[in-house]
């Protein structure tokens, strides 16, 4: 058995969907005044003063901190059904197939949220390790329910889900530093493989 392990915002789509789904959420107005309210903190964490899975739980926390549950999962559902696929990399799909073809277990590793990954997951027959909201009293208190699956935390997660003894080879792929560690676990890792085709 072989691994394929695949980064998925920016690796196998062309833009990030955290801020795509927020703004399918609440609409491209309300995103961009988020921005603004925010712009004190985002300005800190482009001068790395802030690390990012602080940077990242303020800024879901500002657009979705206490919506309901089961409204926010639907939504969830329908971006990830409608709406990724619109940007994904066809070069990144064409290899996930060719592993798949091969008998290859695939694996999105990601810092992205499982809400709205799983659906779009599931339906490509991908199995997925990734960052979880908090949801007490039913509602999306905005926070996170594991640590940011980012950096090192990406290999933990590897290493918690899968017995890596059991592959005799693992593939990855990655776009930016917080792959890094996962690139580095790979008997074969592909760094930006991607980046400069179908922007």
């Amino acid at each position: 058995m072989k691994l394929a392990l695949f980064d998925f915002d920016g690796t196998i789509t062309k833009k990030d969907t955290l801020a795509g789904f927020i703004q399918f959420l609440v609409g491209k107005p309300a995103y961009y005044l988020g921005l603004f309210k925010l712009s004190p903190l985002l300005i800190a964490y482009s001068f790395k003063l802030v690390p990012n899975n602080v940077a990242k739980e303020k800024l879901i926390s500002c657009f979705v901190g206490g919506m309901q549950e089961k409204k926010f999962k639907e939504l969830a559902k329908e971006y990830a059904e409608k709406h990724i696929d619109a940007v994904t990399r066809d070069e990144a799909i064409t290899r996930i197939k060719w592993h798949q073809k091969e008998g290859h277990k695939v694996v999105v590793v990601s810092a992205s949220m499982e809400c709205w990954l799983k659906a779009w997951c599931d339906k490509n027959s991908i199995e997925l390790i990734s960052t979880t909201l908090e949801i007490k009293s039913g509602k999306i208190t905005g926070k996170f329910a594991t640590r940011n699956c980012h950096g090192i935390e990406k290999v933990n997660r590897i290493k918690e889900s899968y017995n890596l003894n059991e592959y005799k080879y693992i593939y990855a792929y990655g776009d930016s530093s917080g792959d890094k560690e996962m690139l580095e676990l790979a008997d074969e890792s592909y760094y930006k493989p991607f980046r400069n085709k179908n922007l």
